[in-house]
């Protein structure tokens, strides 16, 4: 069974760091990209963060560019998600999601993805 588990969620202030992380069940392959979602109360799921499964390029959305930086480590299947300068728009449950083919011009769409984790949650106090 292909499984996602996000960890890493809580509550923090505004103007720290914090890291999230995803880690998938042997079952699903290394080479699979992975990106951060998030959705906020009243809000749709966005786009956060994506990295293929090589790891040598990355997406991320305006709103965490500069401040949130993906990585992965494939010899355990686990990717992360640091993120600094926390403000409190940025609370949402953070979700983890997995692709076998990742375009670019398909990177920040929810349909790309086959599988997805059941989210943590993050919120930042002012």
């Amino acid at each position: 069974q292909v499984q996602l588990v996000e960890s890493g969620g809580g509550l923090v202030q505004a103007g720290t760091s914090q890291s999230l992380s995803c880690t998938t069940s042997r079952f699903t392959f290394s080479q699979y990209a992975i990106s951060w979602f998030r959705q906020a109360p009243g809000k749709e799921r966005a786009f956060v963060a994506a990295i293929p499964w090589s790891g040598d390029r990355t997406y991320y959305a305006d709103s965490v560019k500069g401040r949130f930086t993906i990585s992965r480590d494939n010899t355990k299947n686990t990717v992360y998600l640091r993120m600094n300068s926390l403000k409190p728009e940025d609370t949402a449950v953070y979700y983890c999601a997995a692709a076998a083919y990742l375009f670019e011009d398909e990177v920040a769409r929810s349909t790309t993805y086959d599988y997805w984790g059941r989210g943590t949650q993050v919120t930042v106090s002012s």
